[in-house]
């Protein structure tokens, strides 16, 4: 960790990743309450969500244009202030017809930084010869355990998710102006290959284990409060305890990911995260107990702490297809169910109940268990030598 944090392209990679965690916390905490001043249903809210997904496929068919007319130091910088004046908004909403285009709007921008950020990673890796992947998304994890604990800290003082958006946006902010210099060093400019036509092959089954790890990721990060709240009856300070839980865990697991890929194996790790993760979700929902369920959603986070890393870099280095393409993939199916996911829950909500809704996603952990274990990509070595990005 130390080691990790001393190395400024790897950590400052690390905060980017951060920064939607960091401001997802805050809309964590304050859905429940955005869905009653938006007279939404749970299935209305989960209809509502799909918008995100849409902007982000928006994003598949325009990332090449994008990446190859805009450097991306200056896309890693201005992606993520967009990205804070967005949450500023969605937070603070009155109308929905702005909610829908600022739902929109995040997916588009989401997905941008994503293939972006992942993509600078993968060059600072084999730039450096250096792992940091699991290191950087643990900064992911970890900023959404701080969010949630300033939200519960924020509420329990009574300040309003106005005044807790603005406060966490425009610290965001000053600390990206702060780094600007090691972002602008990225001159480059990223052909990612991206399209609205299908993976390639190579990368169907490595995408579908990342689209369920991120539809899991997606669930407790917009459903756990309100289970906590409507399902079990938690007070409004307690209702993010879920997704804390989740975020604390996994940034542990991931702090400690790239030690533990090379002695495990990578196809391990995967096959038993998404076990555990659906083990989590089981103990989430069994009980009807506060304490069960904040346990549960925080072996959810052990379980996927380690997948979605080693997705990225099983993916940048998949034989005959580029690493911007293998990540530009992985990340469309993975934001695709990090965004439809809670969508999926809120209609299975409305139709039978929100603990239905969660052990869907437990079925398809199940499923991506059994896909990883065919999957030739993770059984390659995880100590193989760096190859140059095309």
């Amino acid at each position: 960790m130390t080691t990790f944090i001393k190395h400024k392209p790897g950590f400052t990679m690390g905060f980017l990743l951060s920064v939607s965690s960091l401001l997802l916390g805050i809309w964590v905490a304050a859905l429940p309450a955005i869905k009653q001043r938006l007279g939404f249903t749970d299935g209305t809210l989960g209809l509502s969500l799909l918008l995100s997904p849409a902007g982000s496929l928006t994003g598949v068919l325009l990332s090449s244009r994008v990446f190859s007319r805009i450097k991306v130091g200056k896309w890693l910088l201005a992606g993520p202030v967009l990205q804070c004046l967005l949450f500023i908004v969605m937070v603070t909403v009155s109308y929905r017809l702005v909610f829908w285009l600022v739902l929109f709007a995040t997916g588009l921008i989401g997905f941008f930084n994503g293939v972006s950020i992942n993509a600078v990673i993968d060059m600072i890796e084999k730039k450096y010869q250096k792992r940091i992947m699991s290191s950087c998304h643990g900064m992911y994890s970890l900023g959404g355990g701080v969010s949630i604990g300033l939200a519960a800290i924020f509420y329990s003082v009574h300040i309003a998710p106005l005044w807790q958006i603005l406060f966490v946006a425009a610290a965001i902010i000053l600390v990206l102006m702060a780094i600007r210099k090691h972002l602008l060093v990225h001159r480059s400019y990223i052909h990612s290959g991206s399209s609205l036509s299908a993976p390639p092959v190579s990368v169907i089954g490595l995408a579908f284990i990342c689209f369920v790890s991120f539809m899991g990721e997606g669930s407790v990060a917009d459903w756990s409060a309100i289970y906590m709240k409507e399902s079990l009856h938690s007070s409004i300070a307690a209702a993010g305890l879920g997704y804390g839980g989740f975020s604390i865990m996994m940034a542990i697991g991931r702090f400690n990911g790239d030690a533990l890929i090379p002695k495990t194996g990578a196809k391990k790790i995967v096959v038993g995260g998404t076990l555990i993760a659906a083990c989590g979700f089981l103990l989430a929902i069994a009980f009807h107990n506060k304490a069960t369920a904040i346990a549960g959603f925080s072996l959810v986070g052990v379980g996927y702490a380690c997948v979605v890393p080693i997705l990225f870099s099983a993916a940048a280095n998949v034989p005959g297809i580029s690493p911007a393409v293998g990540i530009s993939s992985i990340a469309s199916g993975g934001l695709i169910g990090f965004l439809t996911g809670p969508s999926v829950i809120g209609l299975v909500s409305e139709k039978i109940n929100l603990a239905a809704g969660l052990a869907f996603v437990l079925l398809l952990n199940l499923v991506a268990s059994f896909v990883a274990t065919r999957n030739k990509f993770l059984a390659s070595d995880t100590n193989a030598p760096f190859v140059e990005l095309q």
